[in-house]
C-alpha cells in the first residue's frame, strides 16, 4: 500500500503540478481564462453560481473539461443549460465543489489513511468518493461512475481546482 501511495504521490506532485500562475485569480477567473472550461463557465452562469465561487471560500473544485461535458448526451446537456434545468444543473455543479482547500498532497494523505479510498462531503450535501486505482486518482459518484483527476493543484486566491475528465452525478 505504501508503494502505491508513493507512486500516486509522485504522479500527483511531479506530473500534475504545472500550475497556471493563477494564485491572484479566483476560481471563476481561472475558469474563464481557460478555453477548455467554456462549458463549465456557461453552466456556472446558468446556475447562478458565479457569485458564490467568486466568494472568499476556500473551495476545492473538481472542474470538468469541455470534453467531460461532451460525454453527456447533447439533449440532456442542452436541457440542463436552459433556465428550466437550473435546479438540476445547480445540484450537479455543487456536487463538484468541496468546502475548504484540499491540495493533491492532502488527497494522497487521506488515501493512505483510508486504504485507498476517502469520502468527501460536497456542497450539495451528497458524498463523493475519492479513490486510487491502477496508480491514478478517481472520483466515484453516487451511481458508481468514475472520473479521473487529470490535473491537480491549479491554485487560486479562494481555493484550488483539480481538473477531471468526466462530469460526476449526484442521485
Amino acid at each position: 500500500m505504501k508503494k502505491l501511495v508513493f507512486i500516486i504521490a509522485s504522479v500527483l506532485v511531479i506530473g500534475f503540478t504545472n500550475q497556471t500562475n493563477a494564485q491572484n485569480k479566483d476560481i471563476v477567473d481561472i475558469a474563464v481564462s481557460v478555453d477548455d472550461f467554456s462549458t463549465l463557465v456557461t453552466a456556472l452562469k446558468t446556475a447562478d453560481l458565479v457569485g458564490a465561487l467568486k466568494g472568499e471560500g476556500p473551495f476545492t473544485v473538481f472542474a470538468p473539461t469541455n470534453a467531460a461535458f461532451g460525454k453527456i448526451d447533447s439533449k440532456t446537456l442542452g436541457s440542463l443549460l436552459e433556465p428550466a434545468g437550473r435546479e438540476a444543473l445547480t445540484s450537479i455543479l455543487t456536487y463538484h465543489v468541496i468546502s475548504g482547500k484540499i491540495a493533491a498532497s492532502d488527497v494522497v494523505a487521506a488515501l493512505e489513511k483510508g486504504n485507498g479510498k476517502v469520502e468527501l462531503k460536497t456542497l450539495n450535501g451528497a458524498p463523493i468518493q475519492v479513490m486510487s486505482k491502477d496508480g491514478k486518482i478517481y472520483l466515484k459518484d453516487q451511481y458508481g461512475n468514475y472520473s479521473q483527476i487529470v490535473k491537480t493543484d491549479v491554485m487560486g486566491s479562494n481555493g484550488v481546482i483539480h481538473i477531471i475528465d468526466t462530469v460526476v452525478m449526484p442521485k
